[in-house]
């Protein structure tokens, strides 16, 4: 059992020190830290001596320490909101923190302190980010039976700690009650009654920060065998002394391939040829082997088409690697389920069925005797070209699966009503993870949800995905390169360049790119309103038509011919690529 963090602290400012006093009773220590070191010690609070006109800074926990070009910056949570409450344990939400310079003196590198400054904000206000004062949330509840220590930083899953470049170098042992680990990815829990029966419902997405970025800009996998998007998802369900847990996971696909914007609507992916796909891969799959037992893994891109390369590549890599304890399962998603007809995905569930039922869930009691009575044996990890929208339909119909098959195991119901508050809690709750996941990776909330919500396919569902398809596009062109770099800069995964500047300068959106857009639109729009508004086609009017109609055209061609100088580009080179 970890000890828990202090939930409630005072920080005072003094001109060569800060000083963080926990808030409570019989609290007998306190932290200080060293502005021009930026060393921190926890001290006996007998000896805490501070400046008389220092106003105190309440603040709810230590995320770490951030180095900007001036100087290092405290990185504090100012604000929170509950999330929830699970086994007794508070569950919050970040809503708010504060970047605490700790610069004593000399020169600020305002312009590079605030380009940076921008880069983390924006990743931080990327919904949602989690923490607790006293449960752990990096572990699935069969993976923590193992995990030991009692500092909640130490004992975390660092695959799933996005502050741990900020608290990595800087944390102490003895800060064990300062620092909070933080989860980016999804939380949600309610409290049902279920045939008379308290259940509680929870699903836990973890976002892996290793090879986390932008949609477009970050695909497939690395040298060290991490993969882009990858999310481990735990299912929950709680009755009485009952705990099970089914956990399943996405990744990208683990080979070398790129899918680079280029303005097009989707750009066709790239599997990189003449490099060695088998080392990372083989890292990527024993690691899992390692981690969570038997892999099926469940591939959903086309099989025809720019995407059939790559299930090509997939298979071969599988049949090449040869473990026994991976099977792999394609299905193509979009020839198999055309026209809307989200309810075949059916004949998947139907083949991997029986595999599902052999993987088997984690049971076990909290009574005093704390019995396991069965341990999932391995998981699905399930992909399609973006780990999103396909991949969380699939995801949420197999945990549906597994949630009837526990209500029975616990005696609680026999079948689900499709009109019950439990069901419609499940497909509401899965809609929004595949919400909440889509936007941390593509910056747009996810399609296919309304068969999610509702178990069917409607044209107010298809309107909407017409509009976060838009949204995508011009995201994933024009504003994902600096989303990209401000993960790099917040996780550490960056190369400082060697130009001799510590920290590269962003560079601004090219003024003439922006100009040519602004005059494309005019005159398209230009165009669109003469053809629709006037009553009779003067000469006149067929001349300006014509006229606006030939820019519109000149303009779109040499936007289209220079189509690598619109795209924002990141600017940092990351390390741990190929």
């Amino acid at each position: 059992m970890a000890v828990p963090v202090y939930s409630a602290m005072k920080l005072y400012i003094s001109a060569d020190k800060f000083y963080i006093e926990p808030c409570g009773e019989n609290v007998n220590e306190y932290m200080v830290i060293d502005r021009a070191s930026a060393i921190a010690e926890v001290q006996e609070k007998e000896a805490l001596s501070y400046p008389p006109d220092c106003e105190p800074r309440m603040i709810y926990g230590i995320l770490g320490m951030l180095e900007l070009p001036s100087c290092m910056y405290l990185c504090v949570i100012m604000d929170k909101a509950a999330a929830g409450i699970l086994e007794g344990h508070e569950i919050h939400r970040l809503t708010s923190y504060a970047m605490v310079s700790l610069r004593t003196g000399g020169v600020l590198e305002e312009h590079q302190d605030s380009t940076c400054m921008k880069l983390v904000l924006q990743v931080l206000n990327t919904p949602f980010f989690y923490f607790s004062y006293s449960s752990d949330l990096t572990h699935t509840l069969q993976r923590a039976r193992k995990v030991t220590g009692t500092s909640l930083y130490e004992r975390a899953d660092t695959r799933f700690v996005w502050n741990y470049a900020l608290l990595d170098g800087w944390y102490r042992s003895d800060m064990y009650r300062y620092c909070v680990p933080l989860l980016h990815g999804f939380i949600s829990i309610h409290d049902i009654q279920v045939s008379y029966k308290n259940v509680c419902f929870v699903l836990i997405s973890r976002r892996s920060r290793e090879r986390a970025g932008t949609r477009l800009f970050t695909r497939g996998i690395n040298s060290n065998g991490e993969v882009a998007n990858y999310v481990e998802t735990e299912q929950i369900i709680a009755c009485g002394v009952d705990r099970v847990s089914f956990v399943q996971t996405r990744g990208s696909i683990p080979l070398f391939w790129q899918q680079m914007p280029n303005l097009r609507y989707k750009p066709a992916p790239k599997l990189l040829n003449d490099v060695d796909h088998l080392t990372p891969y083989s890292k990527h799959i024993d690691d899992q082997l390692a981690r969570y037992g038997r892999q099926i893994l469940i591939n959903l891109i086309d099989q025809n088409g720019a995407e059939s390369e790559l299930e090509r590549a997939f298979r071969a890599m599988v049949k090449t690697h040869g473990n026994p304890n991976v099977r792999y399962e394609a299905f193509d998603f979009h020839r198999e389920c055309r026209g809307m007809r989200y309810d075949r995905i059916s004949s998947l569930i139907a083949r991997v069925a029986k595999e599902q039922d052999e993987l088997g869930v984690f049971h076990h009691q909290v009574d005093a005797e704390g019995l396991v009575l069965s341990k999932q044996k391995g998981v699905f990890r399930t992909n399609c070209i973006d780990c999103l929208d396909r991949t969380n339909l699939f995801q949420s119909v197999l945990a549906q699966r597994s949630l009837q098959q526990t209500l029975e195991k616990l005696d609680i119901v026999r079948y689900i009503e499709p009109t019950s508050a439990l069901a419609t809690i499940f497909k509401a709750v899965w809609a929004d993870n595949a919400d909440l996941i889509s936007l941390q990776y593509a910056g747009t909330r996810a399609l296919k949800t309304d068969f999610t919500r509702t178990g069917k396919r409607t044209l107010a569902g298809a309107y909407k995905d017409g509009r976060n398809s838009l949204r995508r596009y011009i995201k994933n062109n024009f504003t994902d390169g600096r989303r990209q770099d401000g993960i790099d800069f917040l996780l550490g995964t960056y190369r400082e360049p060697d130009t001799g500047a510590v920290f590269p300068v962003m560079q601004p959106y090219n003024p003439k790119i922006i100009i040519l857009i602004c005059l494309f639109v005019i005159t398209f729009a230009g165009t669109f309103m003469l053809l629709v508004f006037p009553q009779e086609y003067t000469v006149a009017i067929t001349l300006c038509i014509m006229a606006c109609l030939t820019m519109a055209l000149l303009l779109f061609y040499y936007l289209y011919k220079n189509r690598s100088a619109m795209i924002v580009w990141p600017q940092l080179e990351r390390l741990k690529e190929q």
